[in-house]
């Protein structure tokens, strides 16, 4: 679990209601059934008018990505990378295939399959970049949707901004009708606003850093197969490897992988 999303979605909230409170206000004057009808239902009815249904459905799982995140250790794949490479020069390429099925990474175990079927190394290296460009691509379409839908809930809280003003001024004589008409046209816009900059926005950054991290696993896996295609003694394998990541890190992995 991602316990800075969990803390900030927390934080925030609980910031939200005590200014509220420490303003003089009230919960209950802050929720209104009709602007959230209008800027999130109108919002997400918007987003399925612009992107295909099975596009907007597989927003969920992306949530979930987002708040129970796939775990990264550089140190344990490093070390996992050098040991079959130990093993390719000890017993050759094919001896790796027995190791196959204690693979967890999909991505990693395709790439010593290949080697181990004997495909040529630019073949290998096409095929991973292949996969890591389509990797690329889903996760740059799910912050699309994120990022689209970000700019567009603000515009339906001006939507309700406007819904409600016009309420208002037609039915200026009907002082009882002022308020909440007016209590509409401003809480839309709150709506859009906490939506979008306090939801959408930090979710896209959130995935963007996931994705950066994922693809910087996925670097150190291609470059470890190769690697081990080519030969390479096991030592220069780890500081290859190694120097994919952050000076501040290296040491620590290295030490932890050996020498």
């Amino acid at each position: 679990m991602d316990l800075a999303t969990i803390a900030g979605l927390i934080a925030g909230t609980i910031f939200l209601i005590l200014g509220v409170l420490l303003a003089g206000g009230n919960i209950l004057q802050f929720l209104d059934p009709p602007s959230v009808m209008i800027t999130f239902g109108g919002s997400a009815a918007a987003m399925f008018v612009a992107y295909p249904m099975l596009k907007m459905l597989k927003l969920m799982p992306v949530f979930k990505i987002l708040i129970f995140p796939q775990s990264f250790n550089p140190a344990e794949l490093i070390l996992t990378v050098v040991s079959f490479s130990e093993k390719a020069r000890r017993e050759g390429l094919l001896a790796l295939e027995d190791d196959l099925s204690d693979l967890d990474d999909e991505f990693l175990r395709k790439g010593i399959q290949l080697v181990v079927d004997g495909n040529d190394p630019e073949l290998v290296r096409k095929i991973l970049e292949t996969d890591i460009e389509h990797f690329l691509n889903r996760h740059d379409e799910n912050k699309g949707i994120l990022d689209t839908w970000a700019s567009v809930a603000p515009s339906f809280g001006m939507i309700g901004t406007l819904i409600g003003l016009v309420i208002m001024l037609a039915n200026l004589e009907d002082k009882s009708a002022i308020g909440p008409a007016l209590a509409t046209a401003l809480i839309t816009t709150l709506y859009g606003a906490v939506w979008a900059y306090f939801i959408l926005i930090p979710m896209g950054t959130k995935l963007n850093f996931r994705t950066n991290e994922e693809m910087l696993t996925k670097l150190i896996m291609l470059e470890g197969v190769l690697s081990i295609q080519a030969g390479e003694n096991p030592r220069i394998v780890k500081d290859k490897l190694v120097s994919f990541l952050p000076p501040a890190q290296r040491e620590a992995i290295s030490s932890e992988v050996g020498d």
